[in-house]
């Protein structure tokens, strides 16, 4: 036999004594159905037997067999329901993947009794070196931070679309549903990404965020692009309390976490040398604000590697059926803590329908990863002093003009196939002229305008009312769009009342000289009923609605307006503002108020109800956050509170006014978290007149309500001119407490009511002159001196997601003998949307 013949003997000879190679191979991974989170070291196994293996650090598996045991792979983790799959014993290799979803197991399942709990051992732990774990220790660190937030639809009846006459035209957009990664079809419908640097700094706490790149799909809009940066919904796990929409909810290492969750230890893995212990927590009641999920956690410095949380099903939250967070936190290169590395916010929406089986869901993803992470370095402080970055949020001028090239080399993360295809679908549906038509109809009926080129119509609200004094009313409103200017908003309507046979009309004209921080000037004239409503949300009588709700045998009392006015506002990045104004009003009341005839002549030529006075009103909102529109502006308030001041001068024998006075007056309001027992609204405000006497349009008329509709910044139990003052001080405040008692009725708690309560008061005096010239003028004025006026409230809010009511006792003054019992009890009712 030669040699090479020998050693081939030889090698199948040894071979034979080892067993065959593998036959059969199968992989995959396992994720979080709602997430897409790949879940570590679950535990696989083949149905029936005792083969099985975890999955690794990175969540895969990989079986390599001589046999199939099994037809069944079975995945199990705790908190999550079991999920099987089925195994196909002819495939030589298979990949099967598994989306697991969240059960409701309790932990109470796997308690095991000891005389000492491990997993609170544990949890004291990690809240003993919080203050060392938390990245905010650091004195300063400045980072990259990219966005990514995807909104898709769920639940399409995909053959009805396609037949519908009304969506068959976009039948096309059907060609990007993905059915590959979710239990359900989605169709993805909006995508946006921004790239920032991100800027923080201890002492003085300081962050800014520069925006630096910003791409959205359908939507151009700089406070749009704001909204979707780094520094919403941002949130730390280290805190006691996570924001989740508007709420605050107990983070699972809160200080007192004991108090609101049960804790187990499920899990212990080595990565890289280092053991990591996995603990899980849920609550430890139904209906609060708490999370249920797990945490990975190092054993040696008890800092989180992984924190996982859901909002359980039980939590008031309204339209929303599910939310995850996730967390994921890496080393610091000079092992001196851990710091963020990767953060999701997963929400799944549900939009209300008579038909629960077909209500359509949309889901939004936001992802954020971070890079560049340095810190306690000069670069993260100095970005503070820089002239070019007043603002908090700074959108750079070439931020939403970055090209593709741009995107694709600085992305943390490439685009998937489903993300690339909604850029073209949505610039292919804005090119569309029906897709604009329906557009347009949508806009129309939720904001009321409709644009015509360089103008608008609106809102349709106010096209018809009635009342008694104009009997059937109708109005004409017109104002500019940006096609006309971008800067300059011209706007008014006409009114016509057929019981009166008068015209009425206000015009104005808005000049936005600067946007950022803002400064404009503004001039109007009108000529019209003073309608009672001062602030946005309020309710005016306007509007035909109104009538139905009115209190009844109250009579609806008019005063016809003639006013000019100038003002000129400007804004700091401080947050303070300057606005000064100018006005001439003529008041021209109507019985039963007391007419110019009731009141002196100061002067010849005066008349008695002309005023000239300007004024200047100073504000301080301390990083005060706006929604901009094409010319105004809707506050989001501020985590500090306003303050006003603002000071008035009338001035006599200008333009036929009457009175010589000095007016000052003062605000301070917030809304203020009380995490977990919700949030407090206060406003406290005081002013005094001082002068020569004053007819009642001039004084302080506190605010009435005479309509059912609940008025949050009026005395809801007190009519309109019911009570006048020249020196006064007040509060309002209302506490929304959440589920309240409600979330221990068990069967009432499911309709996630949520309750409240209010008070409001005000005390107020009148000086002997001006007594004498209003309380004898023909009409029952009042004053508060000595005194006061004081309404208690309580209600239940979200009845059926949207409804409020207000349960209203006035306390004081007392009831005059002629009162009618309704002057001291009254039900309100409202309307709020609201999460």
């Amino acid at each position: 036999m030669t040699g090479w013949k020998r050693t081939i003997a030889l090698l199948s000879l040894i071979i034979s004594f080892f067993p065959l190679s593998a036959q059969y191979k199968i992989r995959g991974i396992v994720k979080d159905a709602h997430t897409q989170e790949l879940i570590p070291f679950a535990t696989l196994q083949f149905v029936g037997t005792n083969t099985g293996m975890v999955t690794d650090a990175e969540g895969a598996y990989l079986f390599e067999l001589s046999s199939i045991p099994s037809d069944s792979l079975l995945v199990r983790v705790m908190g999550y329901q079991r999920t099987v799959l089925f195994v196909d014993k002819t495939l030589r290799e298979q990949t099967l993947d598994f989306e697991i979803s969240r059960g409701d197991m309790s932990l109470k399942t796997y308690e095991v009794k000891a005389n000492v709990n491990f997993a609170l051992l544990l949890l004291r732990q990690i809240v003993r070196r919080k203050p060392f774990n938390n990245y905010d220790r650091l004195e300063s660190y400045t980072y990259e931070v990219y966005n990514k937030l995807e909104l898709d639809i769920k639940n399409l009846n995909t053959v009805k679309l396609s037949k519908n006459r009304f969506t068959k035209p976009f039948s096309f957009i059907l060609k990007n549903i993905d059915s590959t990664t979710e239990h359900q079809p989605f169709l993805p419908v909006f995508l946006t990404e921004s790239l920032s640097d991100y800027y923080y700094q201890r002492s003085p706490r300081k962050t800014k965020e520069v925006i630096k790149a910003s791409r959205t799909s359908g939507l151009d809009n700089e406070s749009v692009t704001k909204f979707l940066g780094g520094m919403y919904q941002n949130i730390n796990v280290y805190d006691n309390f996570i924001p989740v929409f508007d709420k605050s909810f107990v983070s699972p290492i809160n200080n007192s976490g004991a108090m609101y969750y049960n804790y187990r230890i499920a899990d212990t893995q080595y990565i890289n040398n280092h053991r990591y212990i996995k603990l899980n927590f849920e609550p430890r009641r139904k209906g609060e604000n708490v999370f249920i999920g797990e945490m990975w956690v190092q054993d040696s410095t008890y800092a989180i590697q992984k924190m996982s949380m859901s909002v359980p099903g039980e939590a008031n939250i309204n339209f929303v059926r599910k939310i995850s967070l996730v967390q994921e936190f890496r080393p610091m290169k000079d092992s001196s803590g851990w710091f963020l590395a990767k953060d999701k916010f997963i929400v799944d929406f549900w939009t209300p329908s008579p038909k629960p089986t077909k209500t359509i869901e949309f889901i939004g993803r936001k992802t954020t990863s971070y890079e560049n992470v340095v810190f306690n370095d000069t670069a993260a402080t100095n970005i503070f002093t820089e002239k070019r970055y007043p603002q908090n949020i700074v959108v750079t001028d070439s931020a939403r003009n970055r090209p593709d090239s741009f995107w694709q080399g600085n992305r943390h993360e490439t685009l998937s196939h489903n993300e690339q295809a909604i850029y073209k679908m949505v610039d292919t549906l804005q090119k569309m002229p029906l897709f604009q038509k329906y557009s347009n109809t949508v806009r129309f009926l939720a904001t009321g305008y409709k644009p015509f080129g360089m103008l608008e119509w609106g809102p349709y609200w106010y096209l018809f009312s009635q009342n008694r004094l104009e009997g059937f009313r109708v109005r004409l409103d017109l104002g500019t769009t940006p096609k006309f200017n971008k800067d300059l908003y011209l706007n008014g309507y006409l009114a016509y009342g057929f019981g009166d046979d008068r015209f009425k009309g206000k015009f104005s004209a808005l000049w936005l000289l600067k946007r950022h921080p803002r400064m404009y000037v503004y001039g109007s004239f009108v000529r019209d009923l003073d309608n009672g409503a001062n602030y946005y949300d309020e309710v005016g009588t306007d509007n035909i609605f109104s009538l139905a709700i009115r209190k009844p045998n109250i009579p609806q009392k008019f005063m016809l307006i003639d006013e000019k006015r100038g003002e000129f506002f400007k804004e700091y990045y401080s947050g303070f503002s300057h606005h000064f104004s100018v006005s001439h009003k003529q008041f021209l009341p109507f019985p039963p108020l007391p007419t110019g005839s009731f009141f002196p002549h100061n002067g010849e030529g005066l008349d008695p109800l002309t005023n000239m006075e300007v004024a200047v009103r100073l504000r301080y909102a301390f990083r005060e956050e706006f929604l901009e529109g094409n010319y105004y502006r809707f506050s989001l308030g501020s985590k500090y509170p306003i303050v006003e001041i603002k000071y008035a001068l009338g001035l006599q024998g200008v333009l036929k006014s009457n009175y010589s006075y000095h007016k000052a007056s003062a605000t301070v309001s917030d809304y203020v978290k009380l995490a977990p027992f919700g949030h407090l609204y206060y406003n406290f405000f005081a002013g005094k007149i001082f002068g020569s006497p004053l007819p009642y349009p001039l004084l302080e008329i506190h605010p009435g309500n005479e309509i059912y509709y609940y008025n949050k910044y009026a005395f809801n139990m007190m009519n309109r001119y019911e009570f006048i003052s020249d020196q006064y001080a007040g509060f309002n405040l209302e506490h929304t407490i959440g589920n309240g008692i409600f979330n221990y009725i068990p069967l009432v708690r499911k309709l996630k009511f949520r309750q409240f309560w209010t008070a409001k008061g005000v005390v107020g005096r009148l000086s002997a002159e001006n007594k004498a010239m209003n309380l004898n003028a023909g009409y029952p004025f009042r004053t508060l001196q000595g005194n006061p006026y004081i309404e208690l409230g309580t209600g239940v809010e979200n009845i059926l997601k949207f409804l409020r009511v207000d349960f209203v006792w006035r306390v004081a003054p007392k009831r005059l003998p002629d009162d009618p019992l309704e002057k001291r009890f009254g039900i309100f009712g409202s309307f709020r949307l609201q999460f």
